[in-house]
C-alpha cells in the first residue's frame, strides 16, 4: 500500500513561527484533521471536528488560534485582553492543552514597544481550572494574557467575581463537548459563550454529536463545517489497537493485571479503574509488587496528581492508574497498552479509554477484564460496537491460553521487585500496604485452618 503523504504545516499556510515551534518538537506533516480543519479554520471558519481522542484535534485548533491572533486576521490586536478562549471538560485536559498551545506559540512575540514597532512580549496562554486557590489565575490575568484554557465552573466564578472578562474573546474552541454535556456542563457552557464577542469564530470538537451539542451549534455558530478526518476515523476504535477481552475473576484479577504487565513490548499502560477508591488500590497493589506505578483520582490533591501526570509524561513511570475523567490529562501519544481492570460503564465510555492507544498511527494493545458479574454490561458494549467479541474466554493468570496471548512464561511470578510508593500519593492519600489478593486469600484460609 502506498504511504500516505502529510502536507506540512507550512504547506498549509501556517505563520513560521509556529511552525518552526513544531517542526523544533519533530512535528512537520499534519494529521489528516489537521489537513482539513486549518485552511478552513485559519480563514476564520466556525468548524464543527467530530474526532476522537488522539487524532491530533488540539493543533486541529490550536494551530489556527494561535495563527489568527498572532496575525491580527481580522481580530483586534493583543493589548493583554482575553482574545482566545478553549473551554475543556476537566483540569487535566486544561493543563494539557494549555501546554501544547504553549509550546507551539514559544517563538511568537506580540504588542509593540512603541519605538521601533518590535513585538516586546511573548504569547501568553493561562489556564483556568477549579480545585486551587484563586490568586494565582486572578495574578495571570490581572498581568495580561491572549488565550485562556478553563473549565467551565472556574471560568463562570472568575467572570461573576469581575476578574476574568470574556466580551473580547474572539476566537472560541469548546473541546470535546459531548464530555462536557455528559458531566452537567451544557448550561455554563452556553452562559459563557453568551457572554463573548459578536462576531467570533467559533470552533467545536466533539467525539460525538447528540441532540443537545448539535442545538448548541445551531445556536451559536455561523454557518459552520463538519470535518472528519478520514473514514478510518468513522471505526469506533483504531484499527492499529488489537483488542484482547476475556474472563477474569476477581480474586485472581491482580495477578492478571501484573502479568500482563510483563508482557514483552509493553511500554506506557494506563490501567482504568471505575470508581476513585479501586483506582488507589489497584496502584498501592502494583507498587508493593514492584512496579513503577502512578495514580490520578479525584482523592488526590491537585498537586499530587500534577506530579503523577508528570511523572508518567516523562517517563519516570511507566504505569499510570487512572479514573475516566482524571485521564483526560493524559495526552501522551506512545501508550503501547490500556488495561479495563473493570468492564467500563457503556461503549462511550470503551471506546474513549481505548482511544489512549494506537494513537498517531502506532500500534496498540487493550485489554478488557470482564468479571463474571459484567458479562451482560459487556455484551451491551460488544453488540453496540460490533466488536464481535460476545462470548469472551474464561482465563486465569496461569491458563495456557492467558500466557500465550501475551507471550508471557510457565515460570512468571507477580512480584517485579522491592516495594516502591505509588507516585504522587501525599501520605493522607496513599492506599494502606496491602498484601495481593492472592497473598491474601493464603492467609485467610491459614486463619480458618487454626483451632
Amino acid at each position: 500500500m502506498t504511504p500516505v503523504v502529510r502536507p506540512t504545516f507550512r504547506e498549509l499556510g501556517v505563520a513560521a513561527e509556529i511552525a518552526d515551534a513544531l517542526e523544533e518538537d519533530g512535528i512537520s506533516g499534519a494529521f489528516a484533521i489537521q489537513e482539513r480543519t486549518l485552511p478552513l479554520a485559519l480563514v476564520g471558519k466556525d468548524l464543527i471536528g467530530q474526532a476522537r481522542t488522539g487524532m491530533g484535534k488540539t493543533l486541529g485548533f490550536g494551530i489556527p488560534l494561535i495563527d489568527r491572533l498572532f496575525d491580527d486576521a481580522g481580530v483586534s490586536e493583543l493589548d493583554g485582553t482575553v482574545r482566545g478562549l478553549v473551554v475543556v471538560p476537566t483540569r487535566e485536559l486544561g493543563i494539557q492543552v494549555a501546554s501544547d498551545l504553549t509550546a507551539a506559540s514559544r517563538n511568537v512575540r506580540v504588542g509593540t514597544d512603541g519605538a521601533d514597532g518590535a513585538s516586546d512580549r511573548p504569547f501568553a496562554v493561562t489556564t483556568i481550572y477549579g480545585g486551587v486557590p484563586f490568586e494565582r489565575q486572578i495574578a495571570a490575568l490581572e498581568a495580561g494574557t491572549d488565550v485562556v484554557v478553563g473549565t467551565p465552573g472556574r471560568l463562570l466564578d472568575l467572570s461573576r467575581q469581575g476578574h476574568l472578562d470574556l466580551s473580547h474573546v474572539e476566537v472560541l474552541v469548546l473541546d470535546e463537548a459531548d464530555e462536557m454535556l455528559d458531566q452537567g456542563f451544557l448550561d455554563d457552557v452556553r452562559d459563557i459563550m453568551s457572554q463573548t464577542a459578536e462576531p467570533r469564530q467559533t470552533m467545536l470538537f466533539s467525539a460525538t454529536m447528540p441532540g443537545p451539542i448539535v442545538a448548541l451549534t445551531r445556536e451559536f455558530m455561523n454557518r459552520p463545517v463538519l470535518i472528519r478526518a478520514d473514514l478510518e476515523d468513522a471505526r469506533a476504535t483504531h484499527v492499529t489497537t488489537t483488542q484482547t477481552v476475556f474472563q477474569s475473576h476477581k480474586l485472581d484479577r491482580m495477578s492478571v493485571l501484573a502479568r500482563i504487565l510483563q508482557a514483552p513490548g509493553r511500554g506506557r499502560t494506563i490501567v482504568f479503574a471505575r470508581t476513585k477508591r479501586q483506582a488507589a488500590i489497584v496502584a498501592g497493589d502494583l507498587a508493593e509488587l514492584g512496579f513503577d506505578v502512578g495514580a490520578v483520582h479525584g482523592d488526590m490533591r491537585q498537586k499530587d496528581r500534577e506530579d503523577s501526570l508528570n511523572a508518567f509524561r516523562e517517563g519516570r513511570v511507566s504505569v499510570m492508574v487512572a479514573t475516566d475523567v482524571a485521564a483526560r490529562g493524559i495526552d501522551v501519544d506512545d501508550v503501547t497498552h490500556v488495561i479495563n481492570y473493570q468492564v467500563p460503564d457503556d461503549d462511550k465510555t470503551y471506546v474513549h479509554r481505548i482511544g489512549r492507544t494506537g494513537r498517531a498511527g502506532r500500534s496498540g494493545v487493550a485489554v478488557t477484564l470482564v468479571g463474571w458479574d459484567e458479562v451482560t454490561r459487556w455484551r451491551a458494549i460488544d453488540e453496540t460496537l460490533d466488536l464481535g467479541r460476545n462470548d469472551p474466554p474464561q482465563w486465569f493468570s496461569g491458563s495456557p491460553e492467558f500466557l500465550a496471548e501475551f507471550s508471557l512464561p510457565e515460570d512468571i511470578r507477580d512480584r517485579v521487585g522491592s516495594p516502591r510508593k505509588v507516585q504522587g500519593a501525599a501520605s493522607s492519600t496513599a492506599p494502606a500496604k496491602r498484601q495481593s489478593p492472592r497473598n491474601t486469600r493464603e492467609r485467610g484460609r491459614d486463619r480458618r485452618a487454626r483451632p
